[in-house]
């Protein structure tokens, strides 16, 4: 009798122990992709930076070639504004993938921050950090980029190159989709992710903002 109870909860262990691996991730998930779903791969009329990829396409290719790098996460304030070494949280995923697209969020952001302090409540802006916090963006991705969903099922509404925006993270939504269409998103949340590729939509957290750069 007593080893019938110990194998059953090792059993349980061992299930408990794959459930949790598989949720964060460790275990990875398999991909799917618009064409298994039907569904249109959204395309940008706009190309910033003239390098012949529309900007939806290359916000995405530009958050892949950032976390290529695999920058270890560490808060960190740099007199240049971007980061410059190994080190990255979630906001220079979304700031690295813009920048290389045409868009200098450490600009663009300081800009509306002067244009308009009373809508994100900063007395003293500094250039060189306030793009690389996340109410900063929210206010300033609601202000100047097209809002969209933020219901995870309407899937044909989350396109690759898409920012999503949760409580107090952000990232770019990833082209790869979970079995159920639900996008995988890119992003950096902290010291011991293995993979900066997640499927995370679903579980991560309260989504507060979901928006299209162009």
């Amino acid at each position: 009798m007593l080893k019938k109870i110990l194998i059953s909860l090792l059993i349980i262990f061992l299930i408990t122990i794959f459930v949790l691996l598989y949720v964060f991730n460790i275990i990875p998930h398999k991909k799917y992709y618009d064409k298994d779903f039907n569904i249109t791969t959204y395309k940008s009329s706009i190309d910033k930076d003239n390098d012949g990829i529309d900007d939806q396409t290359d916000i995405l290719d530009s958050a892949k070639e950032y976390i290529k790098t695999k920058p270890k996460y560490k808060s960190k304030y740099y007199s240049s504004g971007y980061s410059n070494d190994e080190y990255g949280v979630c906001t220079d995923v979304v700031a690295n993938a813009l920048k290389n697209s045409g868009y200098d969020l450490m600009v663009l952001v300081n800009e509306d921050i002067l244009n308009s302090k009373e809508e994100y409540n900063i007395e003293k802006p500094n250039i060189n950090i306030d793009f690389r916090r996340v109410k900063n963006l929210r206010v300033y991705f609601k202000r100047n980029a097209l809002e969209l969903t933020t219901d995870i099922h309407k899937i044909e509404d989350w396109q690759g190159g898409d920012i999503v925006i949760f409580d107090k993270h952000i990232g770019i939504v990833s082209d790869a989709r979970n079995k159920k269409g639900i996008p995988f998103i890119i992003h950096h949340a902290n010291r011991y992710q293995v993979s900066y590729e997640e499927d995370i939509l679903e579980y991560y957290g309260k989504i507060v903002g979901h928006y299209r750069n162009s």
